[in-house]
């Protein structure tokens, strides 16, 4: 990877392609701290603890939700208007003409799906507001009480209209990217955002450091041994596939012989990435961000209680609901994605054949078997990310007690989760083979040269 970035450096039109991306991360981030009008933070909101929605829009933001900043909704409503938009083009007919309508059916879908990010953005934005304004975060009047009437509405007004705006910059900041920068544009600004967390991280590990106990002069180093591993597995997890065996037949067109090559289908291991994960994360967050809003006293004592405790990411009912989820929604993607009826047929209308293998039906079956296969075991590998964070969490929080009675200096978890690790993995290889790419077109000799 350094290798590549050092390569691409010395080409002079590379070069500008990587200047124009990093400013427009740099003007990303200084987005990320102007705050937005009418509110009234010291220092950080209070999210709660555990996994809920706000937990998680933090961390794909950043901490800008945590700051109330103009780019508090980040990329995400971007993010979800993309899965939106891909799971209905499965189900609408006419969403699917479009995408087989090579250039221009995805230039209409491009256009459809920034207007419902747009739409989702307002929707985000809204309950973002009523959230501040329940937790009392925004700006008051002279007197210190909540403004009423004309100036309340003006002031939500502000707030959602600017939250949306950023919204909306964001994602014209990422296409400026895949246009005159490196490409893959909306991915680096998610990865930016995530990597600006690290010096959390880094805080947060030299606060376990001056404890002074000596179980975290063991677990710190430990971790940092656990992440590098983590990223060489997520790796390998990423570039591993199955490669089918394809032999074409010999066909006669005229006086010349065409066909008769032997090839190869390639399955990736990992082929629904890391959507199983946000997927499973959205799901269980719901009833840990709709405990949020209601008074504990309400569920003292009750089946709700112990209802909203299996939700918390600090429990183990949790970390199971978790790995079933993420199964279950790596089946349903891939399901959409690939069809091994439609794979079978575009074979068979070119001449194809997976050799021990009859056309038709029985292709389509066994590119049914591989593709489950291969997806439970994507879907273990992949697991093993996820759940990592949270086992880790809990057998800490039970293995080392806090110093006193109460205390809030025992256990250790690590803010950086499964999910984050992922898509920064993905991003950056994503990355490399866009310069690895860009570098051989300049460098490819023509048959004229």
């Amino acid at each position: 990877m350094i290798k590549t970035l050092v390569n691409a450096w010395k080409i002079a039109d590379i070069r500008k392609k990587i200047i124009f991306t990093a400013f427009i991360i740099l003007v990303f981030r200084i987005g990320s701290m102007i705050p937005v009008p009418f509110l009234d933070i010291a220092g950080e909101i209070d999210i709660g603890k555990g996994n809920t929605i706000l937990t998680y829009l933090s961390l794909m933001t950043g901490s800008a939700f945590t700051y109330g900043t103009i780019f508090a909704m980040s990329i995400t409503p971007y993010i979800n208007s993309s899965i939106i938009m891909q799971l209905l083009a499965v189900a609408i007919p006419a969403l699917e003409r479009l995408q087989k309508e090579g250039e221009e059916g995805r230039k209409k879908i491009a256009s459809i799906t920034r207007y419902v990010t747009v739409l989702l953005a307002i929707i985000q934005s809204l309950a973002y507001y009523f959230f501040l304004r329940a937790n009392d975060y925004l700006m008051k009047d002279a007197s210190g009480a909540a403004f009423t009437g004309f100036a309340a509405v003006f002031q939500a007004v502000v707030i959602i209209t600017v939250l949306t705006a950023g919204t909306a910059i964001i994602m014209w900041l990422g296409e400026q990217i895949t246009i005159d920068g490196i490409g893959n544009g909306i991915s680096i600004i998610l990865f930016a955002g995530i990597v600006s967390r690290f010096p959390t991280l880094i805080r947060q590990l030299f606060q376990y450091l001056s404890t002074g106990r000596t179980v975290y002069k063991v677990l710190v180093p430990l971790v940092l041994v656990i992440f590098v591993l983590m990223v060489c597995y997520i790796v390998y997890m990423d570039n591993a596939e199955r490669r089918l065996s394809i032999q074409y037949a010999k066909r006669v067109v005229g006086r010349k012989m065409y066909g008769g090559q032997s090839t190869h289908m390639p399955i990736k291991v990992n082929m629904s990435g890391v959507l199983p994960i946000i997927f499973a994360s959205s799901i269980l967050s719901l009833p840990a961000t709709v405990q949020m809003f209601i008074s504990s006293d309400k569920y003292a004592g009750t089946f709700w209680e112990k209802f909203f405790d299996a939700f918390q990411s600090d429990s183990w009912w949790y970390a199971g609901m978790y790995f079933v989820f993420i199964i279950f929604f790596a089946y349903f993607y891939s399901t959409i994605q690939y069809n091994p009826i439609e794979m079978a047929n575009n074979l068979r209308k070119n001449n194809g054949a997976i050799p021990g293998i009859r056309p038709g039906k029985s292709t389509s079956d066994y590119i049914f078997r591989v593709i489950s296969r291969l997806t439970l075991i994507g879907v273990l590998m992949l697991s093993v990310v996820a759940l990592f964070p949270i086992i880790w969490s809990l057998v800490c929080d039970a293995a080392i007690p806090p110093l006193t009675e109460g205390g809030d200096d025992g256990g250790m978890s690590i803010s950086l989760g499964g999910t984050s690790i992922i898509i920064m993995c993905g991003v950056a290889l994503e990355t490399v083979r866009q310069l690895e790419s860009q570098m051989m077109m300049r460098h490819y000799k023509g048959f004229l040269d």
